[in-house]
């Protein structure tokens, strides 16, 4: 058993976590659950070694431990996979395994084939099945995590932490990460598994902690608690508290009309139109058709036919580009991999293809107001950080969309699309990217929505398009607005094929 008491630290004046209790039993699935900023990220770094607690015990096994660093608390039995994960891209998985910690022979040489064997053997206990000799950047993101758990279990561990494991993998990725979870509850690993999506710990967990503003709040079992009362006790206020409410049903005037849309010759044509100061909701499974449809509308990728009005004048956008003049932002599904450069600061993240608003004279840019604006920008959507010049990657997954958002805000859209808006993101920081939304649209501006959460969709859509095998099979609106009538359409709706 692995006990952490009164756990405190403070950096200078500062109180991240105050007096944190956590008791890991032997064959558990622990959730640790708190937004961003709860302090679950401090807390793993004191259980393994990588910062000290002001104040508090670490138990192991009934004696008090310290770790003084990750090499100790590896070798008490803690293994931690982070969520960025700490592989060399340029190794294969046997080398990063046993990366700093390679097998010698008798005469200290490299044990090649005990490594091999070693790594094959715990890949077999993962019930996975990759490629030992391939570069793990060659590996998909599910293989390459599953590379770090074999890595931790290389050490021995009885106390596995997974941080955001899941939030980059695709269903069926996941579905296979959690038979590993159960494999290895069932040899006597005790797994603290963080993660945002409520539904995941219903599924895969045995007991939960919940943090906030970095105190202890609860310990309790799953069987005893459901999804409101959760994040009730992480937030301090009921999931349908999360959603502004929606102004009132009014007849808007259209802004974009798309009267014919289809991706592929013979397959759906998808219809629809956008109005002023709603928010469009655009449903369905994974693979419906909901991004290429956006995307095939703003030229970004081929469509059969493309037929649509902007204010009435029909358009025909050869690229995003061509659609950003015309007032429509995109907002895309990965925001760090498409949406954000992470490298850079947030001044120039919210100034990207915008420098000509700064232009003071030639190619020289006005700093001064380049900052000015920044501010504005960070102050309308309330981005918490140190100032303009801070990194994006030192942000929270909240922030940094709040950082994508107030890009497209500084270049004034009239059309905002957001492709899974609060994707990795804590509940806390979902509430105030929906009030941000909701903000945007009383001011007469218009989102299209694309989100795979029901309860997202049917707390902020206006009205909801529901796709299918490639195109839209029914517009819902007002009472019909359900998650029972978007995952019948969605399952079952008919879509009409076009030769």
């Amino acid at each position: 058993m692995l006990e952490l008491a009164g756990i405190r630290k403070n950096f200078g004046a500062i109180e991240i976590l105050r007096g944190v209790d956590l008791t890991l039993r032997p064959g558990e699935i622990h959730a640790l659950l708190g937004e961003n900023g709860a302090g679950k990220s401090t807390l793993m770094k004191i259980l393994c070694g990588i910062l000290q607690p002001s104040e508090g015990t670490i138990r192991l096994d009934g004696a008090e431990r310290r770790f003084a660093n990750y090499d100790e608390a590896i070798a008490a039995g803690v293994g931690v996979v982070f969520q960025e994960f700490s592989l060399i891209p340029w190794l294969n998985a046997i080398e990063n395994i046993f990366l700093a910690r390679e097998k010698t022979n008798r005469l200290g040489l490299l044990d090649r084939r005990a490594m091999r064997a070693r790594a094959a053997e715990l890949m077999r206990k993962l019930s996975v099945e990759i490629d030992l000799d391939l570069p793990v950047n060659r590996l998909s993101v599910a293989e390459q995590q599953f590379v770090e758990i074999a890595k931790a279990l290389a050490l021995d561990a009885r106390f596995l932490v997974l941080d955001e494991p899941t939030a980059t993998l695709t269903p069926a990725e996941v579905e296979h990460l959690f038979k590993v979870m159960r494999e290895l509850r069932r040899q006597g690993v005790a797994i603290v598994f963080i993660s945002h999506h409520l539904e995941e710990i219903f599924e895969i967990c045995d007991r939960i902690t919940i943090l906030r503003d970095g105190a202890f709040i609860a310990t309790c079992a799953v069987s005893d608690v459901d999804n409101d009362r959760l994040v009730e006790m992480m937030v301090g206020r009921r999931l349908d508290q999360s959603f502004p409410p929606k102004p009132p049903a009014q007849t808007r005037p259209p802004v974009l009309q798309v009267e014919e849309l289809q991706l592929r010759r013979g397959g759906p044509v998808s219809r629809f139109e956008l109005r002023q100061g709603e928010i469009l909701g655009f449903a369905g499974l994974v693979g419906s058709g909901r991004t290429e449809t956006v995307l095939a509308m703003l030229g970004a990728l081929p469509a059969a036919r493309c037929k649509m009005r902007l204010d009435g004048v029909e358009k025909r956008f050869a690229g995003p580009d061509e659609g950003l003049m015309h007032g429509i932002g995109l907002l895309p599904e990965s925001r760090k991999e498409q949406g954000l450069i992470t490298s850079f600061s947030i001044l120039q993240n919210i100034s990207l293809n915008n420098y000509g608003r700064y232009r003071r004279a030639h190619w020289f840019i006005d700093l001064k107001k380049e900052r000015a604006a920044t501010e504005a920008a960070m102050a309308q959507v309330r981005v918490k950080a140190s100032g303009p010049m801070a990194r994006v990657d030192t942000l929270s997954g909240g922030n940094q969309q709040k950082v994508v958002i107030a890009r497209w805000l500084n270049h004034d859209m009239r059309v905002l699309i957001f492709d899974e808006p609060t994707r990795g993101i804590d509940v806390g920081a979902k509430t105030e990217i929906y009030a941000l939304m909701r903000e945007y649209t009383a001011a007469g501006h218009s989102i299209i929505m694309i989100s795979s959460e029901l309860p997202e969709m049917v707390g902020m859509s206006d009205r909801v398009c529901v796709f299918r095998s490639g195109g839209i099979v029914a517009t819902v609106e007002g009472e019909r607005i359900t998650s029972e009538e978007i995952m019948t359409l969605a399952t079952t709706g008919r879509v009409e094929h076009v030769a």
